[in-house]
């Protein structure tokens, strides 16, 4: 039988189970099927009022009813019902008894303006309340449930509570990258011995008012309105900006010789991570591409792959003039010439960027590539961008032969990581 170790000596890490969530709908069958259509999820905002905005449009998971949910209430409904897909699927452990620990990408933006002041009015703020008011209105319950979320770690809380994960769980927040941070953190746990298995999540549920106009203010968003459907244009010469989405991504990491010994499915192999920051600026990438270039480099070599190894690229994709630029830079510089035959669709266009979650379901999606050996297209592409002379999949899906694929998120701030994926080890 082949090594369970890599030729680094390390533990292979492999998939055993996966779950997703998008404004695509819930699950792997329903998200794959409608990817590689090319439907979009996109729509118009209706669970709450857009006058004034300048956008008007998102990729909205309104099948889980939102209102008067928080940001971080909806993200953990989701992130339950990735978790749950993907724990069924691996077959490890039991309901509350799962065998590793948790890794959970959560937005960084708590609860809204809504919650704070009810939580407010319920405490008798700007009111002549005294202390021992406060105390007794707290323990006869009269503060609404949300108040709890002021805690950035209530999600991976409740999920381990449920799932009976191992050890502390662990929240993070990496900006765009923080999902396939979580996905690295398991890998590493893996690797270094501390643990046989791991679930991975990210999840993001913050459409609201607030974080629409933050990102309006950085000039971050799609304004293009008609149709909304057609307002993600990844690496067309007429992108304006991404487009704010929910959703998140699960998966189960085991170690192969864990997986073998139970005779589980291996879905795929988690192959190489690899991460570089950049302290250029808050929003904008270094504009000699280093960071980018060296991230990609990093997972490469931490795969134990050359560039001619990759057959496919998600990119990170976003849409907005300056990410897919220097993502397009990077690329160029890695892969050289060979840069413009390898395959590189975006997600976005179809599902909108889903923050926090972005990494773990466009992990997701990376290794639904390598099983059924089809490459999802870039929708909304019409005008191309002669700068960009790569092979984006162009709007429709194409069958292609995959074993290695690589997922990058380019985070805000300068946060990046890839994740190199492969096949099970013959």
């Amino acid at each position: 039988m082949p090594s369970n170790h890599d030729s680094a000596g390390r533990p292979i890490v492999v998939v055993t189970g996966m779950g997703v969530v998008t404004s695509l709908g819930a699950g792997l069958v329903d998200n794959w099927k409608s990817l590689t259509a090319g439907r979009s999820g996109i729509k118009s905002i209706s669970r709450f009022a857009t006058d004034g905005l300048k956008t008007k449009f998102a990729g909205c998971v309104d099948f889980v009813p939102a209102n008067p949910l928080s940001a971080p209430e909806l993200s953990e409904r989701m992130a339950d019902m990735a978790a749950e897909e993907a724990v069924a699927q691996s077959g490890v452990g039991t309901l509350g008894d799962f065998p590793g620990p948790l890794f959970i990408a959560v937005p960084p933006i708590e609860i809204e303006w809504t919650q704070r002041r009810e939580v407010a009015a319920k405490s008798g703020a700007n009111a002549n309340v005294s202390y021992g008011d406060l105390i007794r209105t707290a323990a006869s319950g009269a503060f609404p449930a949300h108040h709890q979320r002021f805690m950035f770690g209530s999600v991976a809380n409740n999920l381990a509570d449920k799932y009976g994960t191992k050890g502390s769980p662990i929240s993070l927040s990496t900006a765009c990258a923080s999902g396939a941070t979580a996905i690295q953190l398991g890998v590493e746990a893996i690797r270094r011995g501390e643990a046989s298995s791991a679930l991975c999540i990210g999840s993001d549920g913050s459409i609201n008012q607030e974080s629409l106009i933050r990102f309006s203010l950085l000039s971050a968003l799609s304004t293009s309105m008609d149709p909304p459907e057609q307002a993600a244009k990844p690496f067309s010469k007429n992108r304006d900006g991404f487009v704010m989405a929910e959703g998140a991504g699960a998966v189960v990491l085991e170690s192969l010789e864990s997986a073998r010994a139970r005779g589980a499915t291996i879905l795929g192999v988690m192959e190489g991570c690899g991460e570089m920051a950049d302290s250029f600026h808050r929003t904008r990438s270094s504009p000699d591409g280093k960071p980018i270039i060296g991230c990609i480099r990093n997972a490469l070599a931490d795969a134990g792959l050359s560039p001619d190894d990759i057959d496919y690229i998600n990119p990170h994709g976003t849409g907005t003039p300056e990410n897919d630029k220097m993502e397009a830079i990077g690329v160029m510089a890695v892969f050289g010439e060979r840069a413009k035959s390898i395959p590189m669709s975006s997600n976005k266009s179809m599902i909108g960027h889903t923050l926090s979650a972005a990494g773990a379901v466009e992990a997701v999606f990376s290794l639904l590539t390598l099983q059924h050996q089809m490459l999802p297209p870039t929708i909304n592409y019409q005008v191309p961008d002669p700068s960009i002379p790569l092979d984006v999949v162009p709007n429709q899906a194409r069958a292609g032969k995959v074993r290695h694929v690589i997922s990058s998120s380019f985070g805000f701030g300068g946060q990046n990581v890839s994740l190199v994926m492969g096949l099970e080890p013959a």
